[in-house]
């Protein structure tokens, strides 16, 4: 049974850092894509960053870019989302999601990008940042 499970959320004021994680449980994490994405209240889905197990590379959104990065831990089949300078407009639940890497692809987009192909979301984690 596939499982992702968020973590590392929390309340927080402008400035400060928090890192979340994503824990993969009932597929084989090396073949896998990783991608992290959030939603505020009132707004639209919004994909934030991207890791692929198989050449490491990583996408981000303009909105976070420079702030947060992505890494993982393949022993712990746990990705981390590192995310500093937090701003009140980061608030939002923030999601994780999983797809085979011979399913995924991502396309440049204008906001950064968007990943296509994914087939396993999580629980998310409220991510709060105060002004």
């Amino acid at each position: 049974d596939v499982q992702l499970q968020a973590s590392g959320g929390g309340l927080v004021q402008a400035g400060e850092s928090l890192r979340l994680s994503c824990t993969a449980s009932g597929f084989t994490f090396d073949d896998y894509a990783i991608g992290w994405f959030r939603q505020a209240p009132g707004k639209e889905r919004e994909e934030i960053s991207f890791w692929s197990s198989i050449d490491g590379s990583t996408y981000y959104a303009v909105s976070v870019k420079g702030r947060f990065t992505i890494s993982s831990d393949n022993a712990k089949n746990t990705v981390y989302l590192q995310m500093n300078s937090l701003k009140p407009e980061d608030t939002a639940v923030y999601y994780c999601e999983a797809g085979p890497f011979d399913k995924v692809m991502v396309s440049i987009e204008p906001t950064g990008f968007r990943s296509h192909g994914m087939e396993h979301w999580g629980k998310g984690t409220l991510v709060t940042v105060s002004s």
